[in-house]
């Protein structure tokens, strides 16, 4: 594990830079659990995430020699976003190589910042094997995202920071992609409180650290796919791997309809955008992966908040749907004045709300005379719906619902 006196000495060298972002109880999900559950907000991070207390330990960690030939990293956004960033303060010339499909968002951000950006490889570990190949060519100093002691050193702060605000926790979330995040929270919560219950949270989608933990020995994955791009790691390393064998007491997966339920559930209820990783956690927590019986309060990590905004606008919208606040039904009309009328009366009349309409009489699989109209509608749960469905029928409209 990482020494204790490291994470400590890293808390001092990044207070006058990084943010000490709250750590507040949820009451929503503390209800739905009965127990306290506190949730430390890196979403509101400088960066939006929690890598710039990593990235900023380890610059501040290099000679001067070594900063003036500058730094390079590869990362799908956040930990670039923190390299850049801490760069910046420090002044040196950062390069971040960053896999091709990474969101618009983190790339922008991360070019705001100062840094020169390379779009290289389909995952995270393509763009790792270019970075390191150009680092040699380029003389630059690689900052490891994830498999360096000042990284984890950086991201165990948080855990001293939960603690300062909530002494007795006896349990921790936290989730995991490389690893470098439980390992240094990890590190920390053992050497002051060999109790408190450290728990990994995995994208099902990007099951390598997860499967490694399990079988007690390292498990690559062939590829990855999961909406949580901040966890999406290929292969497990070993240094991340043996803290978190020694350190980490459960593991486990959710996967992308948990995690974009997660999403959506700290949007409504807490007014938090919060991606995809970070909101692993609680997703774990909604879907009760966990047994809490005998745990009085529970610290969980919001590793971040820098989502895409299509992927946003996809759960908002997979949700509304799923949560019966829409649905869209597809409804043949006989072509003439005044039949959409009729229909816009019906759906009056069970006070539903049109959002969207598309007027098909085109469609080969349509009766001559007959036209498709296919309508999206605003309702208001379950039971609306079903007045909906029935109101239609009773007005003799032939429908079928799409969603």
């Amino acid at each position: 594990m990482i020494e204790l006196n490291k994470i400590y000495q890293a808390k001092q060298k990044i207070a006058d830079f990084v943010l000490k972002t709250p750590f507040v109880h949820s009451s929503f999900l503390s209800d739905f659990l009965q127990t306290d559950v506190f949730l430390k907000c890196e979403n509101l991070q400088k960066t939006g995430a929690y890598k710039i207390r990593g990235a900023y330990n380890c610059i501040a960690n290099l000679t001067k020699e070594q900063r003036q030939a500058g730094v390079i990293a590869a990362s799908a956004g956040n930990h670039a976003q923190g390299v850049a960033i801490s760069a910046k303060k420090f002044g040196i010339k950062a390069v971040i190589v960053m896999p091709e499909a990474t969101p618009l968002l983190k790339v922008s951000a991360t070019k705001n910042l100062g840094a020169k950006v390379i779009l290289k490889g389909d995952n995270f570990d393509e763009a790792y094997a270019y970075a390191i190949e150009y680092a040699k060519e380029n003389n630059l100093n690689f900052i490891h995202p994830f498999e360096n002691e000042n990284i984890m050193a950086g991201q165990g702060t948080l855990m001293l920071e939960m603690l300062d605000e909530v002494s007795d926790l006896d349990m921790i979330l936290a989730p995991v992609g490389g690893g470098g995040l439980i390992s240094g929270i990890a590190s920390a919560a053992k050497q002051i409180n060999p109790n408190i219950k450290i728990i990994g949270v995995s994208a099902k989608g990007a099951p390598a650290m997860y499967e490694s933990f399990h079988n007690k020995s390292i498990i690559n994955s062939k590829s990855v796919r999961t909406i949580a791009d901040g966890i999406a790691v290929r292969d497990a390393n070993k240094i991340n791997f043996d803290i978190i064998l020694e350190c980490v007491d459960e593991f486990i997966q959710v996967d992308d309809e948990e995690i974009a339920n997660a999403v959506l559930y700290l949007l409504e209820k807490h007014k938090m955008i919060v991606e995809g990783a970070g909101a692993s956690c609680v997703a774990a927590l909604l879907h009760k992966k966990i047994p809490l019986d005998g745990y009085k309060k529970i610290g969980v990590v919001l590793s971040g908040g820098n989502i895409d905004v299509q992927m946003l606008n996809i759960i908002i919208e997979k949700g509304l749907f799923k949560s019966f606040r829409k649905m869209l039904i597809n409804v043949t009309l006989i072509d003439k004045p005044g039949a959409l009328s009729a229909l816009s009366d019906a759906i009056k009349e069970a006070k539903a709300n049109i959002v969207k309409i598309d007027y098909d009489r085109f469609s080969t699989k349509l009766e001559y005379g007959d036209a498709m109209i296919s309508i999206t509608l605003e309702t208001k749960g379950r039971e609306h719906q079903e007045l909906v469905r029935k109101t239609l029928f009773e007005k003799g409209f032939n429908f079928n619902e799409i969603l």
